[in-house]
């Protein structure tokens, strides 16, 4: 069921997920189609996310986003003081200084510039609540990529142990959502979430608009339709349904992207999933040892594989 819509506002609003954005040419969507957007989200009970561009809207389009609440998702390099996200493809983070405590920020970054300067995210950690990073080349993984994650994720795992211990508990989507979490937790694409973008269509999410205009699922005028939505769904995934590395975005795009299928994740994206679960489960071992921590959360199996499809006979 439907949950969420997200409004583009612009051709060049920020990515805040696995896909990029490279449109420079401003496309601010029409006041109209905003304005209906809006009205859709009031007729469908929908919690409306705002995805901004990097400048500044025109004062009208502000009035029409305050008729409404709503969440927003603003990029590093605009006026972030009422942002409820804000999101950075860059390693510089001066701008925290102007965000207000309790913000997300959304990290998009490639496995290269991760492996390189995942010790420049400490202080970071230490200042924020939460922190989530998304892997912008996920698919282009290699066994020795997956090596080097498991090593860069055991690091920062030490680094959060010593947060913990001395009181502090920044959240960090790769390692602690896992610990936390007691069932699947994924991206929602097509199932709890649509996007709404600046031609007045419907798209399961804003990776598809970029992709292909001609891939919409609707419009404000005749609706959204999402073919096969039972897909969308953990209950049809054949894999993902069995699996628990609840932390996994399991992100739509990707999945179909790379097996051509909506609802099987590649092996990349599985196994970058299960290294995380790994490490989360040493990481709320390790916390333990200090004290009580999440006495109601039951420890992390251990398991025997990396990919659940080398499973799928099992199953």
């Amino acid at each position: 069921m439907l949950q969420y819509l997200i409004i583009m506002l612009d051709d060049t609003s920020a990515s805040f997920c696995h896909y990029d954005n490279k449109r420079t040419e401003r496309k601010l969507i029409p006041l109209n189609i905003l304005h209906e957007g809006i009205r859709f989200a009031m007729l469908e009970n929908l919690m409306i996310q705002f995805v901004y561009p990097s400048y500044e809207l025109p004062t009208e389009y502000k009035k029409e986003i305050e008729t409404i609440d709503h969440s927003k998702i603003k990029p590093f390099d605009i006026s972030i003081d009422d942002a409820d996200v804000v999101v950075t493809d860059k390693w510089d983070f001066s701008f925290l200084d102007k965000l207000e405590e309790g913000v997300p920020v959304v990290l998009r970054t490639n496995k290269e510039q991760l492996f390189k300067n995942y010790a420049d995210l400490y202080p970071l950690l230490e200042k924020r609540e939460r922190l989530n990073i998304v892997l912008t080349d996920l698919e282009s993984f290699t066994e020795e990529d997956f090596n080097t994650y498991k090593t860069v994720l055991e690091a920062i795992a030490v680094q959060l142990e010593k947060f913990y211990t001395d009181g502090k508990s920044p959240q960090l989507n790769i390692l602690t959502d896992r610990m936390m979490l007691a069932q699947m937790n994924n991206c929602g694409a097509g199932e709890s979430s649509i996007t709404l973008t600046p031609n007045g269509k419907f798209y399961i999410c804003p990776a598809f608009y970029f992709e292909n205009e001609k891939d919409d699922v609707g419009d404000l005028q005749q609706g959204h339709c999402v073919k096969n939505q039972q897909l969308y769904k953990i209950n049809h995934a054949p894999i993902c349904r069995h699996c628990d590395a609840w932390q996994c975005k399991r992100c739509i795009w990707l999945n179909r992207k790379t097996t051509l299928e909506v609802n099987s994740p590649s092996h990349e994206q599985c196994v970058v999933a299960h290294l995380e679960r790994n490490a989360s489960k040493t990481l709320l071992e390790n916390i333990r040892k200090h004290g009580t921590f999440l006495p109601d959360k039951e420890a992390i199996k251990d398991i025997d594989y990396l990919d659940p499809f080398d499973k799928r006979d099992e199953w």
